[in-house]
């Protein structure tokens, strides 16, 4: 399933991306032109503006929580989302492409040093080329899912 987030989203957008979830963010304000990009992309538009009345045909959900972990939580039941701890951190969380592997060596110069002696594995965006590791953030990140009930 593929999402496209409305701008006030965008912390909710970047947990989708997280869980590995290809997740566009809409920042425009024209209704229209969200409405052809999540039917020519096949999404599901994710809002928390009532104002939108979108036309039959476009699959969307309508977020009533505040906070990101509600927001989270609504989503995966209201879609019936299943969560899988191999697809997570598999996109970028800025930009939304697929991360690839890449070796150590290639990014001495580009991550802290401890991280570098102290992880083995590194990951890269090929659009952004920011690296990823796996650090702290990976369980606080399991922890706050099964928080949710979904792990």
């Amino acid at each position: 399933m593929k999402f496209l987030v409305t701008k006030e989203l965008g912390r909710l957008a970047k947990w989708l991306r997280i869980l590995g979830y290809d997740t566009a963010y809409f920042k425009e304000e024209n209704k229209s032109s969200l409405v052809i990009e999540a039917l020519r992309e096949e999404r599901v538009i994710l809002t928390r503006n009532k104002r939108f009345s979108l036309p039959k045909g476009v699959r969307f959900l309508w977020i009533k929580g505040n906070l990101v972990k509600e927001q989270l939580s609504e989503v995966i039941k209201e879609l019936n989302l299943s969560l899988d701890e191999d697809t997570m951190f598999s996109r970028c969380t800025i930009c939304n492409e697929e991360i690839s592997p890449i070796s150590k060596d290639k990014v001495k110069d580009r991550v802290p040093e401890y991280v570098f002696k102290t992880q083995a594995d590194f990951f890269i965006c090929p659009n952004c080329q920011r690296i990823y590791w796996q650090g702290t953030h990976w369980g606080n990140v399991t922890s706050i899912i099964r928080e949710v009930g979904s792990l």
